[in-house]
């Protein structure tokens, strides 16, 4: 089971953990909400615990909790810029089906 990041998401969450001078890494998981059952949720990581998994790619840590990573597995987190509107994309090859407004997913 992984999840990967392109170099974009990298950069992206590298800077953003020396602009707030602490910090592991970014925790991605699951949660239950919107009109379809599941959103992604994405957190700053400041201690790993023992159930966490980690995966690395060029010194960029995500972390991720066992029940979320069966959701998770196979996803690659990449950061996009679209005009004036910048943020994660998740492409993951579990989901099923998206709302129409792209908030949440099923699996």
């Amino acid at each position: 089971m992984a999840i990967t990041m392109t170099e974009a998401a990298q950069a992206h969450i590298r800077r953003q953990l020396e602009k707030r001078g602490k910090g592991v890494g970014i925790r991605v998981g699951v949660k239950t909400a919107g009109c379809s059952g599941l959103s992604y949720v994405l957190e700053f990581v400041d201690a790993v615990s023992a159930e966490d998994m980690v995966f690395e790619q060029n010194g960029v840590k995500l972390v991720v909790d066992p029940k979320s990573l069966v959701y998770l597995d196979g996803t690659e987190l990449d950061f996009v810029k679209e005009g004036l509107n910048e943020g994660f994309a998740f492409s993951n090859p579990n989901v099923k089906n998206e709302c129409g407004c792209g908030e949440s997913f099923h699996v």
